[in-house]
């Protein structure tokens, strides 16, 4: 038995609301309102993706107006100046978007967006189809599991299934996800491996190992 990890599917908004790329920029404007979205995909005639309008690229329209005073703003990089004059989803969208798949952990899904510095991934099927949305708030849902949801898939999946443990050597505490392990097992190895299984199980904050060992079957 392995321990079970959280998959973009499971967490990933599926209704999608997407916009064509020659939607206009005050329809953009309406959708996100309407649906109460910060961004929205731009999608091709056949649901590729094809990049994405934040409110921040909406925003440049109203960053590059002059102030009351008539004030310039300040000289911005070139695609932002693009992005104040664009009428329509082309000209406004981020590209290139960033992507994920359904099957993906969460944990594969939060790595690419630090990766990519991106607040949100649209999820595509095996033809490039968007068929979701997974934002940040998704991904820290894992975090809301129970402690005792944790303490029993640690004993039962990591210690049992996976170090083949008889539940008696080491006892797991877990408190507002904090999880420690307290115990004695035969070999060092063992005892090593516990923390990072351990730490890979949804919802875990952080792990305090505290095992000790009988046999160094580590040394050379």
């Amino acid at each position: 038995m392995t321990a079970q990890h959280s998959t973009v599917s499971e967490v990933m908004t599926r209704d999608v609301v997407t916009v064509r790329p020659d939607t206009p920029f005050k329809e953009i404007t309406s959708v996100l309102s309407t649906h109460g979205l910060s961004a929205v995909p731009v999608a091709d005639t056949h649901g590729a993706p094809m990049g994405l309008v934040s409110e921040t690229d909406l925003l440049r329209k109203q960053v590059e107006q002059p102030d009351k005073y008539g004030d310039q703003a300040t000289p911005g990089w070139p695609h932002e100046k693009a992005k104040a004059r664009a009428e329509n989803a082309a000209g406004l969208m981020t590209t290139p978007v960033v992507t994920a798949h359904a099957d993906w952990p969460v944990a594969q899904a939060a790595r690419t967006m630090d990766r990519n510095r991106v607040r949100r991934l649209l999820v595509v099927d095996e033809t490039d189809h968007i068929i979701g949305i997974v934002s940040r708030s998704d991904l820290l849902r894992v975090f809301l599991r129970p402690d005792e949801e944790i303490r029993e898939e640690i004993r039962d999946d990591v210690l049992k299934g996976m170090l083949r443990l008889g539940g008696m050597e080491v006892q797991v505490q877990v408190h507002e996800g904090v999880v420690t392990l307290r115990g004695e097992v035969e070999n060092r190895s063992t005892a090593q491996i516990a923390e990072p299984l351990a730490k890979g199980v949804d919802g875990v904050v952080s792990v305090r190992p505290m095992i000790d060992y009988t046999v160094d079957d580590t040394a050379s």
